[in-house]
């Protein structure tokens, strides 16, 4: 037996570095990111649960965005709940089982959200583009299997890599992050890991570019196509069908490609989590906030639902007294 791998039977348990400051300071960001979180599953639980009871947002489009909410949810409770447990206590450790499982479902998720966020792309191509067909392509059925392509060709993509991090042999302790990702866990392994961190860095780079040159490319016709729309009110209320995804996209391409699609990333660990904060933690909140605010139609429902409760509230008040 390899000293690698004696070492590795030492190490049933993963002590994660986290946020480096004082006592104080954590308690202060358990607060803050508590609430961000708290507000994350209040925020898409309502945008799940208004198009899914109103008739006027059961459509393609608002069928994609409750996917997208229902992947918020389940990528930031991967993270946040123990990030959160992690910040009250003294000694932050992890199982090595329960390690590899947050990284491959956070990686999983993630991946399934960018896949989702390029096939809304398609959903937009396919109503300002070829709007006479759109009732036709974008049907029950085949909106269905589009969301279920996401979820198998996350799984292809992350079969490979899985199999072969479950199998790595692991020295090190510590990861200097607050959550398990795959940059961390490959210096925690006692072998030569530079062709995981280069495979990691060409299924990153192949899921993230291929979902953001289709999403561009599907936009470029778009913006085409709405410039040549002759009047200015059609033109505007074509391009705010598009400004919340456009926006949501932005924010999750940037922060995404600056963490993973890099081939050498050791040296900007603290870089790394400021922006893997950003993406999953913070990303999550904004989505529902950007489609809510940005959106006539769900302003509309969400304003009708806030009359309907403050009725109902005044009338059981009235009839108390």
């Amino acid at each position: 037996m390899t000293v690698g791998h004696l070492n590795q039977t030492l190490v049933t348990e993963f002590i994660l570095m986290a946020f480096p400051v004082s006592q104080q300071m954590q308690i202060f960001l358990f607060l803050v990111l508590l609430s961000i979180y708290l507000l994350t599953l209040a925020g898409n639980t309502v945008i799940i649960s208004i198009i899914w009871l109103d008739h006027r947002l059961q459509t393609p489009m608002y069928f994609f965005l409750s996917n997208l909410s229902f992947l918020d949810i389940l990528f930031t409770s991967v993270i946040s709940p123990k990030m959160l447990v992690s910040l009250l206590l003294e000694r932050k450790t992890v199982s090595v089982t329960a390690c590899l499982s947050q990284t491959f479902f956070s990686i999983f998720l993630g991946t399934t959200e960018f896949i989702l966020l390029a096939v809304m792309s398609f959903d937009r191509y396919v109503a300002i583009c070829n709007p006479l067909r759109y009732t036709v392509i974008m049907n029950g059925r085949g909106c269905f299997l589009l969301v279920l392509s996401c979820w198998l060709a996350a799984s292809i993509s992350m079969l490979g890599p899985t199999i072969v991090y479950t199998r790595l042999p692991f020295c090190g302790q510590e990861l200097d992050h607050f959550f398990c990702d795959i940059t961390p866990l490959l210096k925690a392994a006692c072998v030569d890991t530079s062709y995981l961190e280069m495979l990691d860095f060409v299924l990153s780079s192949l899921v993230l570019l291929s979902s953001l040159t289709f999403t561009v490319v599907s936009y470029t016709c778009i913006i085409a196509t709405i410039l040549r729309i002759p009047s200015v009110q059609r033109r505007q209320k074509a391009f705010s069908t598009c400004a919340s995804h456009i926006t949501v996209v932005t924010i999750a391409y940037g922060s995404s490609i600056f963490v993973y699609v890099r081939p050498k990333r050791s040296n900007s660990l603290a870089y790394d989590k400021a922006a893997s904060l950003l993406t999953t933690v913070v990303t999550p909140l904004l989505n529902p906030f950007i489609y809510s605010l940005r959106n006539d139609k769900v302003k509309e429902v969400l304003t009708d639902v806030g009359a309907k409760l403050m009725g109902s509230s005044k009338k059981v008040h009235f009839e108390k007294h």
